[in-house]
Order: C-alpha cells, then sequence, then structure tokens
C-alpha cells in the first residue's frame, strides 16, 4: 500500500523507512571517524498478496503498512530487510502527511537493528516523491546508540537509501 502512497506521493521509511533493512558482510560500508558507518542499499517494495493499486484516497486516521527488501546494488544481493507502520496525520488537497516509524535489520558486518522515523508530506500528484531525509533513533547489535539520518531518493523500482549513522 505505501507503494500506492509513493507512486501517488512512504519512511519510505519513509519513509523509513521509513526508513529504512539478511546478509550485510559485504554491503558497501566505510567507517566514520568517531564511530559509525555510511553506506548506501537500495529498497525494493515486497508487495503483499492481491495489492490493490487503485486504492481510494487517503485519509486522516489510515495507517498504511509495508515492508522492503534490502540490496548493496539494484537488483544484486540481498542484505537486509525493514518493516515500516505509518500513519496518515493531515490531509490537505493534494498533500498528505504521514508520520511513519520502521526497523531496519541488518546481518553480518556490520549487524543489528536500526530504528527509524519521518514525518514526510507527499503529493498524491506526483508519480515520484521527492528525495526526503529519515532520523535514526536508535539500534542494536553494532548500531548500538545510533543516531543520524537516512537520505531516501526515488531510483526506478527501487528507493536509494543512503544511511550517515553514529554510534557514540
Amino acid at each position: 500500500m505505501i507503494r500506492s502512497f509513493r507512486r501517488t506521493g512512504a519512511l519510505g521509511v519513509c519513509a523509513v523507512a521509513a526508513v529504512a533493512a539478511s546478509t550485510f558482510a559485504a554491503a558497501p560500508v566505510s567507517a566514520h571517524s568517531g564511530g559509525g558507518f555510511e553506506f548506501t542499499l537500495y529498497a525494493k517494495q515486497v508487495q503483499p498478496p492481491a495489492t490493490n493499486q487503485s486504492s481510494p484516497p487517503p485519509k486522516v486516521g489510515d495507517t498504511p503498512v509495508f515492508a522492503d527488501d534490502l540490496y548493496k546494488t539494484k537488483g544484486g544481493e540481498k542484505v537486509g530487510r525493514d518493516g515500516v507502520t505509518c500513519a496518515v496525520v493531515r490531509v490537505s488537497g493534494d498533500q498528505v502527511d504521514m508520520n511513519c516509524v520502521g526497523t531496519i535489520v541488518l546481518n553480518g558486518g556490520p549487524g543489528g537493528q536500526l530504528t527509524a522515523q519521518a514525518l514526510t508530506t507527499f503529493d498524491t500528484t506526483n508519480e515520484a516523491p521527492s528525495a526526503f531525509d529519515i532520523a535514526v533513533t536508535g539500534g542494536t547489535g553494532d548500531f548500538k546508540q545510533a543516531s543520524g539520518y537516512i537520505t531516501s531518493t526515488p531510483d526506478g523500482d527501487y528507493n536509494r537509501m543512503e544511511f550517515h549513522i553514529t554510534t557514540r
């Protein structure tokens, strides 16, 4: 469902999804000076069965959920997964504000989970939404005490997710 929000204007993931996330050992990662990581992954939404791409317009209180598989390169090795829950908090014409919270799971080196969230505005008339930042709110494993952000940018059938993580 979030893909239809993305295509019509998520976390994304979101946003996060929104933010923001299964074997990660060989993913392109460079250590930040001072404790952290910078890397790029590509998210592709996992389509739920019987997805209706022509869903009704969003309304306040709707709670779309979605999941992505994460890859080192488009169509390359799968390195993680994510899950995102959003809440539509405002609708004004073609603009929809969604508050999204997500969890990204990465295994290997580095490995662990990242939590992320964003309040993002989508234009329901725009097939390709704009890039947006997702706040990293915490983590486990190698991402213990994580903070930072993820920039999510539409890239064809994928979203390019650029991670900028500090761990101290």
